[in-house]
């Protein structure tokens, strides 16, 4: 226990922890990897989560809830167990949990939160994050001492995954980091967090969908195939995108009509921008407004869009799907809000810097698997 003590914050502190404080962490033994961490693992404002070796087809989805371990559901719910030591295909619409090879013995004072990587969302894979005795997925509270697991649900793509792989990511937090109304009012007036003059940034900054084709030729998203070949969540650039994806072209009234149960990826009509000092994660609009989820993948880094970086702007990705019933989307139509977070301290290495940031400076555009 004495080891921990080398990791102390202020008592006043307050913030998203940055890339050198989560190192910090991993020495004092807050992290505990089964294997030391791999390069680019260690984002500016979060921690990649590695897959262990086995995975556990389960009947149902689950939340352990308190006093039960992930590992007694796990010996309830499985159905059988897939070695991933040498990779091994995950199934569409099938439910698994898998062992990570990090674990935490968080501080009293620090919580951490899960997310999907955005290669992750734009793949249409459903993970989401698992501690023990936990209520809520992504979530985990200060004081966890206890190992972590990954529920993944490939939804449109079978994926190829092996042990080491990265799906999640995780961010470390202490006290109430998020802005009021009154600072992110100021920090717009400051940096301009999005390139509209009349931004609407009640409760967050407001992101609407470009449905118009004009930053990408005449198109305005792509519509994911059914029924296609394998995906490595592990290979870059390896795939045409016309096996997998089908491009929509823009519609003369700027509308676009989701059927129930297709995956959509399109983007935002704003460029938004995340300065160096500070986090965003986008967070669902209201869910009276339409039968419809955006975006799985919720993490902004520092430096994303941020002209220091390379960024000048970048679009937010949308990952869409409809629910029951088809819905029209209109050009310009919100469909979420970035909620912007204070950094405890500005990281050493901004989104976009020499780190293999793949999405810069975006606009449109897939995951990095398929072949630009």
């Amino acid at each position: 226990m004495g080891k921990e003590l080398s990791f102390t914050l202020q008592p006043d502190a307050n913030g998203i922890l940055p890339d050198r404080m989560i190192a910090a962490m991993a020495d004092a033994g807050l992290i505990l990897p089964a294997y030391p961490f791999v390069e680019s693992q260690i984002q500016p404002a979060s921690l990649d989560l590695r897959l262990g070796d086995i995975a556990y087809r389960v009947r149902a989805s689950f939340l352990p809830g308190p006093g039960a371990t992930v590992a007694e559901r796990i010996d309830e719910l499985k159905l059988h167990e897939i070695d991933l030591s040498d990779g091994a295909v995950l199934e569409t619409n099938c439910v698994y949990i898998v062992p990570l090879l990090e674990s935490l013995a968080l501080p009293p004072n620090i919580v951490a939160a899960a997310n999907p990587k955005s290669s992750t969302g734009r793949l249409d894979v459903f993970t989401r994050v698992i501690a023990d005795g936990t209520r809520r997925f992504d979530m985990i509270g200060a004081g966890y001492h206890g190992p972590l697991y990954a529920e993944i649900s490939p939804k449109t793509f079978p994926v190829l995954l092996r042990e080491g792989s990265r799906l999640s990511q995780v961010r470390f937090r202490v006290g109430d980091a998020i802005l009021n109304a009154d600072e992110l009012d100021a920090l717009h007036d400051a940096e301009r967090l999005v390139d509209i003059d009349d931004a609407d940034l009640a409760n967050g900054v407001a992101l609407s969908v470009d449905l118009s084709g004009e930053s990408a030729s005449g198109f305005v998203g792509y519509r994911a195939k059914r029924h296609t070949g394998v995906v490595d969540i592990d290979r870059r650039g390896g795939y045409a995108i016309n096996e997998f994806w089908e491009a929509i072209a823009a519609r003369p009234d700027g509308s676009l009509i989701l059927d129930p149960g297709e995956f959509y990826i399109l983007a935002s009509k704003e460029a938004v921008q995340v300065p160096p000092d500070y986090a965003a994660e986008m967070v669902p609009f209201d869910p009276l407004v339409g039968e419809f989820r955006v975006h799985y993948a919720g993490f902004f880094d520092p430096g994303f869009g941020y002209a220091g970086a390379g960024g000048q702007g970048s679009r937010a990705v949308l990952e869409v799907r409809s629910r029951e019933v088809p819905f029209i989307l209109e050009h310009g139509q919100i469909v979420g809000r970035l909620v912007y977070e204070k950094m405890l301290a500005r990281p050493d290495a901004m989104y976009g810097q020499r780190i293999g940031s793949n999405y810069q400076a975006q606009g449109l555009k897939l995951s990095k698997h398929f072949r630009v």
